[in-house]
């Protein structure tokens, strides 16, 4: 697996590139910029930076008033708290009147291993993807961070963006453009297919290269767009094999796979396998890898999926 770099550090470091380049672009935080990276920013641009306090729903509304002026405001805080805390905000001070405001979840999924389940979310996408007029991303790594946060500032509308807490293996070039609505193929394969978002790409990729060792060829795309998304692409992709996976850190109930069957619904009659969180709220852990492995977000897992895909 290749080099891991921190989507937290991509996404500071980015806002600070883009703050130079438009001086439009402004950041809101709710005490916890020293996590979200969002300190980086308030280093470079002091005046543009605005430290809301642990007041979720004032800084959304904050952020739809600077919009209304022509600033591009990014809000960010934890997942849990960005999408929760502030939801009847986003709802109807943003989403409603279409504005131009750019949310942060971070240390999204159960990536905030040490806080349990008050700091942890695996309903943000479910949340935020039911919302007209809203996009929702989740990037796989560093590069791809930068690609989307960029895309974020410069085009309009309400979107939300997810990201995990660690490091992540770099899985994508630089080169490649981000095209929202896209599914990217990273791993080809005739007989099963995962699609994947997030830390659970490199998962699906090293269950990928166990099942070639039997004989199993497994297909294996990136789908940082999980609203828009391109449903046609999915059911080509659906279609060209026998079995079709999901696998997410999220809950099972309206994210990634959710998203995948609702794309092949009225297109191609596929049973799909879900990997996820099952109806269930994270907890404290160890570390990553133990919360990963005790809701069944492993290698492992997704491989067993696979066969169950491929044996139905």
């Amino acid at each position: 697996m290749s080099e891991k770099k921190s989507l937290r550090n991509a996404y500071g470091e980015t806002l600070v590139a883009l703050g130079k380049e438009n001086e439009n672009v402004v950041v809101l935080e709710a005490d916890l910029s020293k996590s979200t990276m969002g300190t980086m920013f308030e280093a470079a641009y002091p005046e543009r930076f605005f430290e809301m306090g642990i007041a979720e729903a004032n800084m959304a509304s904050v952020a739809g008033g600077l919009s209304l002026t022509g600033k591009i405001p990014f809000m960010a805080s934890f997942a849990v708290f960005t999408t929760g805390r502030c939801y009847d905000q986003i709802r109807t001070s943003i989403c409603i009147p279409k504005l131009n405001v750019k949310i942060c979840g971070s240390s999204a999924g159960l990536s905030d291993f040490g806080d349990g389940s008050t700091h942890q979310t695996v309903e943000d996408i479910a949340t935020m993807r039911a919302l007209p007029n809203m996009q929702v991303f989740s990037p796989v790594d560093a590069v791809e961070t930068e690609k989307i946060v960029r895309y974020m500032a410069a085009q309009k509308g309400p979107m939300y963006i997810r990201i995990n807490r660690n490091d992540l293996p770099v899985l994508t070039s630089k080169e490649e453009e981000f095209i929202p609505g896209k599914v990217y193929t990273i791993r080809d394969g005739k007989d099963a297919v995962v699609f994947a978002s997030g830390v659970m790409v490199s998962i699906a990729l090293e269950a990928a290269e166990e099942m070639e060792k039997e004989g199993v060829s497994v297909k294996v795309v990136n789908v940082p767009s999980i609203k828009p998304i391109d449903a046609d692409s999915v059911a080509e992709i659906a279609s060209s094999v026998k079995g079709v996976v999901t696998a997410e850190e999220h809950s099972v109930i309206g994210g990634l796979g959710s998203t995948i069957c609702e794309c092949l619904a009225p297109r191609v009659a596929k049973k799909v396998f879900f990997v996820g969180v099952e109806d269930s709220f994270g907890t404290s852990g160890e570390n990553y890898d133990v919360l990963l492995k005790k809701y069944g977000l492993t290698k492992e897992h997704v491989m067993d999926a696979i066969k169950k895909s491929l044996a139905d």
